[in-house]
């Protein structure tokens, strides 16, 4: 029989070695400059002939944004930039708010990716993209027992 040394703060040691490799990791996420991670929110909707995207991207321009559509997917990136600069009472104020951001967004069915239109306004992004013909006239038979 073997003899194990007994150390009572082992699983304590255990959680706070997991706390700081969660916190490491959260360090090396894209951030906004103001110490959290930029994502934009994404919307999805499906329609007979097309799915809907839509991302909230406010403060950024229209010529900072790539995107790019695969028959399966759509990938979104761009990077914001901004800077407020105030002038008060001999007081200078200067704030810059900066941040990268990628979003791939995988499609439930193939699309068209050459007929996708896209609108950017009031810092949301809208993007339509058509289906294949053969997703729209897609028939599955289902069989019972």
């Amino acid at each position: 029989m073997a003899i194990v040394r007994w150390r009572p703060l082992r699983e304590l040691e255990e959680v706070q070695h997991e706390m700081n490799r969660l916190f490491d990791s959260l360090i090396t996420l894209p951030h906004d400059g103001f110490g959290s991670a930029f994502v934009p929110p994404v919307e999805l909707e499906e329609t007979p002939d097309a799915y809907k995207v839509k991302l909230e991207i406010p403060g950024m321009e229209a010529n900072d944004l790539d995107i790019q559509a695969t028959a399966e997917s759509i990938a979104i990136s761009g990077e914001r930039r901004s800077e407020t600069k105030t002038e008060e009472k001999g007081i200078t104020r200067s704030e810059f708010r900066y941040g990268k951001f990628q979003r791939v967004i995988p499609l439930p069915g193939r699309i068209n990716n050459q007929g996708v239109q896209a609108e950017y306004k009031d810092g949301i992004l809208a993007l339509t993209l058509p289906k294949v013909e053969e997703e729209r006239n897609k028939v599955v038979k289902v069989n019972l027992g």
